[in-house]
């Protein structure tokens, strides 16, 4: 299953690390620090920076990488909001009813009197 996070992994950097999903961000940054000469050799996944794949191959995994379409279709959920402009412009927000009415309680009498001194 690819959402749990007891799953092993193996490290990008050094093949014969295996880590638990759930430790694998953390992982990175130390065996990147650990191991600057294969770092880079490595880049970085535009849409997962979990992704290290070599230079070489950053375009193909690009066009492949599953996280791609998450991306995507975040995008294209953006696109169908108003623009920001739209937003500030023409606000459509309406303050909630307020049940207060501070005349009639001045009228009905304060309890106790309030005196600044």
């Amino acid at each position: 299953d690819v959402l749990d996070p007891e799953r092993l992994i193996q490290c990008p950097l050094v093949k014969h690390h295996r880590i638990r999903a759930r430790r694998f961000p953390y992982h990175l940054v130390k065996c990147k620090e650990s191991n600057p000469e294969i770092a880079k050799k490595l880049a970085t996944c535009p849409f997962n920076a979990r992704h290290l794949v070599p230079q070489n191959d950053l375009s193909d995994h690009i066009m492949k990488c599953n996280d791609k379409a998450f991306m995507e279709q975040d995008v294209v959920s953006r696109s169908c909001e108003p623009p920001e402009e739209q937003l500030n412009n023409g606000s459509t927000w309406q303050a909630p009813p307020c049940d207060e009415d501070w005349e009639t309680e001045l009228l009905e009498g304060p309890e106790s009197t309030f005196v600044w001194s």
